[in-house]
């Protein structure tokens, strides 16, 4: 159970399904009256890609808690494994593995398709991961944007490794990287939130987060910057679906996307205690769960509008 928790099984979970639910619903209805034998397509290399992202997802977790064992003793002791439950020359070992093991699948599926500088996009997010846990994640802002910029990556990804923009299917394009801007804009979002509840143990570690170098007010009017980042291509989108007639979609955007981002915005300032950040932190992730199941909807929506 302790290896459960320190490799965030939960998290790992989020990841699968959103790279799941994007290839099915969104890449997969989209190309399937072509067959050019797009790689990702097949569904055994579609889970050696994403099997690869969640090895490398969870060697980020690892690594990023052996460094951080200082903080997280500070912040959330009761929730400290490595040390106590776990060694850290163990933790160590299962983070090269995982890492290797990562690698060597997203060669498989480069290998089958003879592309094989597809495998640097991996590689590079190991790395990236290493320099987040050793440096960025104690600089002022960088630190949000890396963890950010990766999560937007399980879903590139899946473009990436499926070059459907030369078969015809530009809107699974759009629809992909319209998701890929919102999780990345929610992820930086949630990530200055967490920082906010860590404020004593990042402060105390020498951390240069945005609440310990521009105080807590600043980063509440930021987030509500961000947040408008999201709440108006919501809106856009919402215009432009209803007027292609997927109502259902739309509504499902607006209820349960952009209103609740809205409302989660205006909640966040209400009071400054590392509780209420620790709850808003929990209610941003179950918006970006609902962001997740929207590509069900969208794929229900798309099932409606050609059985009319």
């Amino acid at each position: 159970m302790a290896w459960l928790r320190l490799v965030r099984w939960k998290n790992l979970l989020i990841i699968f399904l959103t790279q799941f639910f994007a290839w099915r619903c969104v890449i997969v209805p989209h190309i399937s009256a072509f067959n050019h034998g797009l790689p990702i397509r097949d569904i055994i290399n579609f889970f050696c890609l994403s099997v690869s992202t969640l090895l490398i997802a969870a060697a980020g977790y690892i690594i990023n808690d052996y460094f951080d064992i200082k903080i997280d003793t500070i912040n959330r002791p009761e929730k400290v494994v490595l040390g106590k439950a776990i060694e850290r020359k163990e933790a160590i070992a299962l983070h090269f593995v995982l890492n290797v093991i990562a690698l060597v699948l997203a060669g498989y599926v480069a290998i089958q398709v003879h592309v094989y500088q597809w495998l640097l996009l991996q590689l590079s997010c190991t790395v990236l991961l290493l320099f987040y846990s050793t440096h960025f994640k104690r600089q002022y802002i960088i630190g949000n944007v890396v963890v950010a910029l990766l999560t937007a990556l399980t879903i590139i990804i899946l473009i990436i490794y499926n070059p459907v923009l030369d078969h015809g299917t530009r809107l699974s394009v759009n629809v992909l990287l319209m998701y890929a801007w919102f999780a990345f804009i929610l992820t930086w979002m949630r990530e200055i939130v967490k920082d906010m509840e860590d404020f004593k143990g990042d402060e105390a570690e020498g951390c240069m987060t945005m609440p310990i170098k521009r105080g807590l007010k600043f980063s509440i009017g930021f987030i509500r910057v961000l947040s408008a980042l999201v709440v108006l291509p919501l809106m856009a989108a919402c215009y432009l679906l209803f007027l292609h007639e997927m109502r259902l979609m739309a509504a499902y955007v607006l209820c349960l996307l952009a209103f609740p981002v809205i409302g989660w915005a205006l909640y966040l300032g209400n009071k400054f205690s590392t509780a209420h950040y620790h709850d808003a932190s929990k209610k941003l992730k179950i918006i970006m769960v609902l962001g997740i199941c929207s590509l069900i909807v969208y794929y229900i929506q798309l099932f409606l509008l050609h059985a009319t």
